[in-house]
């Protein structure tokens, strides 16, 4: 007969204070019984806690820019802009990281999925739309705050339909632009104008548009390329090594005109691939 593990032991008043999820690991004990606990990865979820501090880091220095608009220092506020909008490209960075140390760990669970998406509303829903209203839609009054509640609003559908098709979705693509894309779209039009020392109020209604249009592609049925299908643990050529090279380098020669690009590029191949594949079926017919 085998033997039946324990059941998960009921927590004491210090573990009770402990964020503890639904997971069930199961183990041995020292006389080699089965049992099985309680708990939270630590590894993955350490990598979505900084990505939830970098969102908080933008929303501050968002926050101190606008101090430093109100004292007339205005160089001091691009400074803080610029630092807002790298942090969510730190975010970004290390929400690519969380997912991946999860699965080569074997370290998946679902508080670390819930966890990750909530850390994403903040570094990629949140804090790029008050980056946007600090430095350009606020001097538009109540047209301002509504672009950037339509920005927030589509992230948090973005998420909320992203959890919901996890395991039936194609891999291959994502339906709708993903949030920390439209996130770069929003900090790389920050980060590249305030570096020259331009200010948000000069082109509002430009970004207007722009944050906009990144808030409803997030929530439309545009298909977007997730590349996921690269084989990264696979070998590749030395060709590929030197394209990646390549590319490190040309972004950090620049890095808010040529993430800007990056992204602008990436947001409109949605809609560019949508209508090819549009003309294409009225051809064909």
């Amino acid at each position: 007969m085998s033997e039946r593990p324990e059941e998960p032991k009921q927590a004491s008043d210090a573990e009770s204070l402990l964020p503890i999820d639904e997971h069930i690991e199961e183990g041995h004990d020292a006389e080699g019984r089965k049992v099985r606990h309680r708990g939270i990865y630590l590894l993955p979820n350490l990598f979505t806690t900084a990505n939830l501090f970098a969102g908080f880091y933008s929303i501050i220095n968002s926050m101190s820019a606008q101090s430093a608009l109100s004292a007339g220092d205005a160089i001091g506020a691009s400074k803080y802009f610029a630092f807002a909008a790298i942090a969510i490209f730190v975010a970004m960075v290390l929400d690519g990281l969380d997912g991946r140390v999860a699965r080569m760990t074997n370290t998946q669970s679902a508080f670390g999925a819930e966890y990750d998406s909530l850390s994403d509303m903040v570094a990629f829903g949140v804090a790029p739309a008050l980056l946007a209203f600090g430095w350009a839609l606020g001097d538009m009054g109540k047209v301002g705050w509504m672009v950037a509640f339509i920005y927030v609003a589509g992230a948090a559908l973005r998420l909320a339909r992203f959890n919901t098709q996890v395991g039936t979705a194609d891999k291959r693509y994502f339906i709708g632009l993903a949030s920390p894309a439209a996130a770069g779209v929003v900090a790389g039009i920050v980060w590249a104008f305030s570096d020259y020392g331009i200010q948000g109020s000069k082109m509002s209604f430009l970004v207007a548009l722009m944050v906009a249009a990144a808030g409803m592609l997030m929530v439309s049925n545009i298909k977007y390329n997730s590349f996921k299908e690269l084989d990264l643990k696979g070998r590749v050529p030395f060709v590929a090594i030197l394209a990646v090279v390549l590319v490190f380098a040309v972004v950090f020669s620049d890095p808010p005109r040529i993430l800007l690009l990056v992204f602008l590029a990436y947001a409109a191949s949605g809609p560019v691939q949508y209508l090819l594949r549009l003309r294409r079926h009225k051809k064909a017919e």
